[in-house]
């Protein structure tokens, strides 16, 4: 994939951009889902060169997490064929930064609406993949759960979604 036709950068891939003043570095800071549940680190912060910010928070999840989804998809051979969504070494997701919500003072991040079941069950990526277009939006979808997502698509608009909202500004007074 060429960076024509790449979605996502890394911050630290675009030596112009970087974190403002007003906002929160949350890379190192702990994530937590709505009920408070360890879903693991942002390692990373993700960038949209259209929208021209941050849309999304890399996080390597918690090896727990990642236990846990396995065992989400033990079920029987009678129930059907099914396979496993991830491999060795996808440890990795994206969380829109839109659908969290920031804990300053104990520098956590908090997903105001996804659960631990839909972090063990989503599709997981290896830090070295390049994040697609088809990924992003299958993840997308799959946080928003029973909110029908058939006319939801990859377009100009879409990191203008109420998702993607900026929830990133520091709440400090500097």
């Amino acid at each position: 994939m060429t960076d024509q036709t790449k979605n996502l950068f890394y911050l630290k891939e675009l030596s112009d951009y970087k974190v403002a003043s007003d906002y929160c570095d949350v890379r190192g800071w702990d994530v937590l889902d709505i009920n408070n549940r360890n879903i693991g680190k942002v390692t990373s912060l993700l960038v949209n060169k259209i929208a021209e910010r941050v849309v999304y928070l890399d996080v390597e999840v918690d090896k727990t997490l990642i236990e846990d989804g396995y065992n989400t998809y033990q079920t029987p051979a009678s129930d059907g064929i099914h396979g496993f969504l991830n491999k060795e070494g996808d440890d990795h997701i994206i969380v829109p930064i839109g659908m969290v919500s920031l804990n300053e003072e104990n520098k956590q991040v908090h997903t105001n609406q996804i659960n631990y079941a839909t972090f063990a069950k989503a599709r997981r990526f290896s830090k070295v993949d390049v994040i697609d277009p088809d990924y992003e939006l299958f993840l997308f979808r799959h946080y928003l759960g029973d909110v029908p997502t058939d006319n939801i698509i990859l377009d100009d608009k879409f990191y203008s979604r109420k998702e993607f909202e900026n929830s990133l500004r520091s709440k400090k007074i500097k």
